[in-house]
């Protein structure tokens, strides 16, 4: 067997472009220079004169974030791709024989930036971006919320009273390392699901309650691109619609139509939107012991067709992205969902480029 060469790799990477190799479109549409300031901003690095290792360099270090997100990788896996793809090194712009971050190494970065809160300026960075190339928030905007999971806990009774009063177990208290791998945050609640058809073609008269650990992700999209323009993350047995009046709602959006299901209707999210100058197009709840009147069921489907254009943000960050929350701690929970909010608009981005250039 001959000893590979520099042409043989370039031959191979000619090959991963023909194929279609994602990384390489996003290095071609995404200008990834545009978050560096944030990322020093936040990372807040000495100038070396005390020596040591250099750190590497920081968008070198967010587009492995990238990678990790779009792929679902934990860190060990992560450092292991790296080393072993071809198309992940070119991505980063990584050599055969270049130094490759560890998985600790990933670890502390996304930590720091974690900590320093950094997450949201990088969204904002990136939608800049967006408006930036054309992509202005236009024709209203739609409302959802989505579960994501996060691994389970298993505590008594009085630890769920005590975290649910916002207290720490006295017996986590004198043991940090037990403290460390307990997500006081995340919560549990119930996910409603259609009943399915049973074998005789009848179906039951109560849906399904599967019990839920983890944390909700809340987005509000532009109509027009249907881009993440607002986000947050709260523990999974939050309110939908309390979230409406924190921040939720973009009022740089050129119309002033919110779609949203029935979660999201109240008296106080109407007035909050009326004194706005947002026009609600929230659904309407079915009357109590009542049926529903013809002309609100007539008007909630013309709302549904619009508002149903929300779920595929959550379809592709669950399907292609794989969202699960791997942390402890609503910090890094917010971190991660930040980064999935990020990349899906990145990778909208690249689709909408695509068929500008089609056209």
């Amino acid at each position: 067997m001959k000893r590979p060469g520099f042409f043989d790799v370039e031959e191979r990477l000619a090959r991963l472009s023909g194929l279609g190799d994602q990384l390489e479109a996003f290095s071609r549409t995404v200008d990834f220079e545009v978050f560096r300031p944030d990322l020093e901003k936040a990372l807040a690095y000495s100038d070396g004169s005390k020596g040591g290792r250099p750190p590497f360099d920081p968008v070198l270090m967010f587009k492995i974030l990238v990678i990790q997100t779009l792929n679902n990788l934990s860190d060990e896996r992560t450092e292991y791709l790296i080393n072993d793809r071809l198309s992940f090194m070119r991505f980063l712009g990584l050599g055969l024989s270049d130094r490759v971050p560890d998985a600790k190494t990933v670890w502390l970065f996304r930590e720091r930036l974690a900590q320093a809160g950094a997450i949201e300026r990088l969204f904002d960075r990136f939608d800049a971006t967006l408006r930036t190339a054309g992509y202005l928030p236009m024709s209203g905007q739609i409302l959802d919320a989505t579960l994501v999971a996060a691994p389970k806990q298993r505590n008594t009774n009085a630890e769920k009273a005590d975290l649910r009063a916002g207290r720490i177990p006295e017996d986590w208290q004198d043991k940090p390392a037990k403290l460390s791998h307990k997500d006081r945050h995340a919560r549990w609640t119930l996910k409603f699901t259609k009943a399915k058809r049973q074998d005789d073609g009848t179906i039951p008269a109560t849906d399904l309650a599967i019990p839920f650990f983890g944390y909700k992700s809340h987005v509000s999209i532009d109509r027009k691109f249907r881009f993440i323009r607002k986000w947050k993350t709260t523990d999974a047995a939050a309110s939908d619609g309390a979230r409406l009046r924190e921040g939720l709602l973009d009022k740089t959006n050129t119309a002033s139509s919110v779609w949203a299901d029935t979660a999201y209707r109240s008296k106080a999210n109407e007035d909050f939107m009326d004194k706005q100058g947002f026009v609600s197009k929230v659904h309407r709840k079915k009357p109590h012991l009542k049926p529903m009147p013809r002309h609100i069921q007539k008007s909630n489907a013309g709302k549904s067709v619009i508002r149903s254009r929300v779920e595929h943000v959550f379809a592709d960050q669950k399907s292609q992205m794989g969202l699960f929350v791997r942390t402890v701690g609503i910090t890094r929970a917010t971190m991660r969902i930040g980064l999935a909010n990020i990349v899906y608009n990145m990778r909208r981005f690249l689709f909408l480029e695509r068929l500008n250039a089609s056209a």
